[in-house]
């Protein structure tokens, strides 16, 4: 069992930047790939960036390459998205995911656990 806490959402301006965090319980979290979801109201849940269990690989949707940035420390089993330049259409329930060893979450069908949610807000 894994459990998946964020933390790190709130209201932003336009341009503006924001850090989620993502604390993991569970000793298994150093072998496990990581990822971001988004879900805006009215909107299916969409895929937002994952990274490998070393950190050696990243992945990211178009729509945020260049602005966000994942990364992950395993000695504090936290997973983080740095996010930058943020837009409106950035506004959204933000879910951390953990996929497994060899799979990183980068659709839902691959999601093992999902957190919660925190919620960002981009204001115009």
């Amino acid at each position: 069992q894994v459990q998946l806490v964020e933390s790190g959402g709130g209201l932003v301006q336009a341009g503006g930047s924001l850090t989620l965090s993502c604390a993991a319980s569970g000793r298994t979290f150093s072998r496990t790939a990581m990822g971001w979801f988004r879900q805006a109201p009215g909107k299916e849940r969409e895929f937002v960036s994952a990274i490998t269990w070393s950190g050696g690989i990243t992945y990211y949707a178009e729509s945020v390459k260049g602005r966000f940035t994942i990364s992950r420390n395993n000695a504090r089993n936290t997973v983080y998205l740095q996010m930058n330049n943020l837009k409106p259409e950035d506004t959204a329930v933000y879910y951390c995911a953990a996929g497994s060893t060899i799979v990183a979450p980068t659709t839902t069908a691959k999601v093992s656990y999902w957190g919660q949610g925190t919620q960002v807000t981009v204001s115009s």
